[in-house]
């Protein structure tokens, strides 16, 4: 018996909308980059775009637990001495609080070129609204898969 691989021809990618609302930062991410890769599938090929396109919204109301919302983002402008940092928390206030579930979802994904065509299928909303309702997307509800996947 052969070892089964999906040609571009026979993957079919789904819309799917998650609202992002009370869920945990890091078990949403993990369930996006699931679900982009396309490894809840039984045909799953590793080097293939088997992932669906995913909408997440609410992503300003997404939960983190212990101190991480005291947690130090840095990045450098390039310049001598530009070293800058800004904590999680500052960013989910700030006016791009999507930043921060598409940081944690790309880092749950292997760092190749299949990976950043992947993340091309993800779209991340701060608000409640998103224009792809003509897609049809479908609901997954990430709130009731895991009672820990809410923060009480």
């Amino acid at each position: 018996m052969k070892t089964y691989s999906a040609t571009p021809a026979e993957i079919d990618k789904k819309w799917i909308v998650i609202d992002a609302e009370g869920v945990v930062l890091g078990r949403l991410a993990s369930i996006v980059a699931t679900r982009l890769r396309g490894k809840h599938k039984p045909s799953f090929t590793p080097s293939q775009d088997m992932g669906d396109n995913v909408i997440v919204i609410n992503a300003d109301k997404v939960q983190l637990t212990g101190n991480k919302r005291m947690k130090p983002n840095y990045w450098h402008t390039g310049y001598p001495g530009g070293i800058k940092s800004r904590t999680t928390g500052q960013i989910l206030e700030g006016a791009h609080p999507e930043r921060v579930v598409t940081q944690a979802v790309k880092r749950m994904l292997p760092s190749n070129r299949l990976a950043k065509r992947q993340m091309t299928n993800l779209r991340v909303y701060a608000g409640a609204e998103h224009p792809h309702e003509a897609q049809s997307p479908e609901v997954l509800d990430v709130k009731s898969m895991n009672k820990k996947n809410t923060r009480v």
